[in-house]
């Protein structure tokens, strides 16, 4: 048997190479891999991993542009309307600290600044300032620009990409078929209609997961083939931090076993995309975090919207101790 599972491994990895997609069935027998066949999962999945973007690592710096003050009702998230968590509240922050934080983005090795927006959609007003701090960041340097600001109109996001927004995120989050147990206030498909929005208007889309709100195996294969279908560039994937004061809070069902076979499953669905560990990285896969890279290409470095990251030396350090090299962007 455990021969029979190393050469599956292996057969799999050689169908997505020769451009074949695997099934649903074979997405679900990876997730559900025995933990003693970890390492044969991901030395596959390494192999695909390194077929399209060798052993580089690319860096994403967050700035939380706008905190707290939604009314949304996400089960898992801090500033929701529904959420008790102490977390900070302000408006959107003025140009100049939009251009500090480019600048701090630079010097934690990013090549990619991603601007961050609480609410459920951004204003007229916050989309041209948003727009205008763009302009003004991608005259003096090489960063990629991907903005998150929830759903947003056709007129939106055509105004984001003439502004030099290269890419915008808006997760799907979890499958179609449990959605509305993580959120009453806005559908499935009005997060789907923001993605085409963005694709429309010629930025890079970039959706991704929360794993770990109480989904079943098959959920979470569901999500990743509808990335798939979608045909994202990019995928965070979200190990969910369950956050005191959220309704989440008491979901603690992850170990970092079953979050490398996560991540091995998205690299063998979406084999071409950008796979980036995202936000629970470091209280979930803890101890594992350096094995996460044989499958992913991507991480966050610093701190995320409302909970701390690893400090961005430790990230350096470890892509170094792997052999990995950061993807260096000319500044």
């Amino acid at each position: 048997m455990i021969s029979e599972l190393h050469q599956e491994y292996g057969a799999l990895a050689e169908k997505v190479l020769a451009g074949k997609q695997i099934s649903r069935e074979e997405a679900l027998r990876l997730l559900e891999a025995p933990d003693e066949r970890l390492l044969d999962l991901l030395a596959a999945a390494y192999r695909i991993r390194k077929h399209y973007f060798g052993n580089k690592v690319k860096l994403n710096m967050i700035i939380n542009a706008k905190s707290g003050l939604c009314p949304e009702d996400c089960g898992y998230c801090s500033q929701s309307s529904v959420s008790e968590a102490p977390v900070e509240k302000y408006a959107l922050l003025d140009k100049e600290h939009l251009l500090a934080g480019a600048k701090e983005a630079l010097q934690r090795k990013a090549g990619t600044y991603c601007i961050v927006m609480s609410g459920r959609k951004p204003s007229k007003r916050e989309v041209a300032e948003v727009a205008s701090a763009v302009r003004e960041i991608r005259a003096t340097t090489q960063l990629k620009i991907c903005a998150c600001m929830g759903l947003i109109s056709q007129e939106d996001a055509n105004q984001l990409a003439d502004a030099g927004v290269q890419r915008f995120n808006h997760n799907l989050n979890t499958s179609e078929n449990r959605y509305e147990e993580i959120c009453h206030t806005h559908s499935y498909q009005d997060r789907i209609d923001t993605v085409e929005h963005v694709k429309q208007a010629g930025m890079s889309p970039c959706s991704g997961v929360i794993v770990g709100m109480g989904e079943s195996h098959q959920d979470v294969v569901d999500v990743a083939f509808s990335l798939h279908e979608l045909d994202v560039d990019s995928i965070p994937v979200n190990f969910l931090n369950p956050i005191e004061g959220t309704p989440l809070a008491g979901v603690r069902e992850l170990d970092p076993r079953y979050c490398l076979k996560v991540l091995a499953m998205f690299r063998y669905v979406n084999p071409e995309k950008e796979i980036r560990v995202s936000g629970g990285r470091e209280v979930n896969l803890r101890s594992l975090q350096p094995l996460a890279l044989y499958a992913a290409n991507s991480i966050f470095v610093g701190d995320y919207l409302t909970t701390q990251g690893q400090e961005p030396t430790s990230d350096w350090k470890m892509i170094e101790d792997l052999g990995f090299e950061i993807e260096e962007y000319a500044q």
